[in-house]
């Protein structure tokens, strides 16, 4: 579709769904009012940025139902966060927001490789969390085999993988490294396996981890995006050029903002990430706020899609480390480990303060070969480290190294950094 066909849908979907929620829901009738705006106000997409932001504590405010447009007896299906911080977020879907989200992750598992003939391993827990259903009626919607083995006991897995022949594997990033180093502690090869395709998604990854992950098992590793509070999986996802995730602008519109001043950046920038949902009918959602820092490059793309592409996150706005006056995302610091030889891809940022002063302690695995390597070999290793990610992060950190296996393994989201201070 071209931009100028794009918009013009997108404009037409945004009007309706402002009318519906100005109609249905009683936060952004109370908001709508406070910034004086009425659903006739918005006459082009620029007129979006008029609007006020939404944020995960109007969800919570509105906890269980109350940001929903339509009657209970229309929604299908519920499911919410996992309310780690507080009240879980509840989302809704009709029956037809079902097809469409059926649709959009079979768009971007078809990106990635993915057809009728594969045979899709879900290591994803299912429940509340959107990710496990998102991609089992995405697999089975092109025509796939779907394993929904959910997570837990990577020796079953590991298995199942081998004797079920499964073609491509969902999961996070973090976890495929986990699988990869059960692997190597059983002896078995990742020829041994059949797979693929590699579906990553549910935290930040660099580019160095996607080559570790795409070396260690043996597939193409792709990146996708989803927020529970929005959709859930299918929002974007990157086709197998690997160039950014083309996000579904069709049903969401992007923008990308300042997560200080909120003002809109331009395209290119590096900001935050606002979504507004513009064909949802349960949930719809206007302006959220994800959190996550990226950027939209509207270039076109070699596989032909015209929608624009997210870059991956380099993390959340609110989970930002600030050290020292200095902004850090772990996923700079990963860069710069998965780059030196020796390091397994295991790490911990532990940021604590003496007085008044920060300190960041990155714990890092390393090969036995290091590990117990002669004390002036392994300073000069952590000296060189040092200074790299100095130069990176222009903060200084010490550098630990631990032994293979020491830091704990996920079977979902890896916990990256311990914060101190906020105790």
């Amino acid at each position: 579709m071209s931009r100028a066909a794009l918009e013009q849908l997108q404009l037409l979907r945004l009007q309706q769904t402002v009318e519906r929620v100005q109609q249905k829901v009683p936060c952004y009738q109370e908001k709508f009012a406070r910034a004086q705006i009425k659903p006739g106000d918005i006459q082009s997409l620029d007129d979006l940025r008029r609007l006020p932001f939404t944020t995960k504590e109007d969800l919570r405010q509105n906890y269980p139902y109350g940001m929903f447009a339509v009657p209970m007896r229309d929604v299908v299906r519920i499911h919410s966060s996992s309310g780690t911080t507080g009240k879980p977020t509840v989302v809704g879907y009709t029956r037809n927001d079902i097809r469409m989200w059926t649709q959009m992750v079979a768009r971007f598992m078809t990106a990635a490789g993915v057809d009728i003939n594969d045979i899709v391993h879900i290591t994803f827990g299912y429940g509340l969390f959107t990710g496990a259903f998102g991609l089992h009626y995405g697999g089975e919607e092109i025509g796939s085999s779907v394993i929904p083995i959910s997570s837990g006991n990577t020796d079953k897995q590991i298995m199942i993988m081998q004797d079920y022949r499964s073609t491509a594997l969902v999961c996070t990033p973090s976890y495929a490294l986990t699988i990869a180093d059960r692997m190597e502690q059983k002896g078995i090869s990742p020829k041994s396996l059949a797979l693929k395709y590699g579906l990553f998604g549910g935290e930040p990854w660099s580019d160095e981890m996607r080559r570790e992950i795409e070396q260690r098992l043996g597939l193409l590793a792709t990146d996708n995006y989803g927020l529970s509070e929005v959709m859930g999986p299918g929002i974007a996802g990157e086709c197998q050029f690997q160039q950014g995730m083309h996000l579904f602008e069709d049903h969401f519109i992007p923008e990308i903002i300042d997560p200080d001043t909120e003002e809109v950046l331009p395209p290119g920038a590096v900001g935050e990430l606002v979504l507004s949902s513009i064909s949802k009918e349960a949930f719809p959602i206007l302006r959220y706020r994800t959190r996550d820092i990226t950027r939209l490059d509207y270039t076109p793309c070699a596989c032909g899609r015209t929608h624009v592409r997210m870059m991956k996150t380099m993390g959340r706005s609110d989970d930002m480390l600030i050290i020292k006056g200095v902004n850090v995302f772990p996923t700079q610091i990963e860069e710069v480990l998965f780059q030196a030889e020796g390091c397994e891809p295991h790490y911990q940022l532990i940021v604590d303060r003496e007085g008044s002063m920060d300190t960041l302690e990155i714990q890092v695995e390393v090969n036995e070969c290091i590990f117990f390597d002669e004390m002036r070999k392994q300073r000069e290793f952590v000296d060189q480290l040092q200074k790299k990610i100095m130069s990176v992060l222009g903060v200084g950190a010490k550098v630990k190294l631990v032994e293979p296996s020491s830091i704990t393994r996920h079977e979902g989201k890896a916990q990256r950094v311990i914060d101190r201070r906020k105790r």
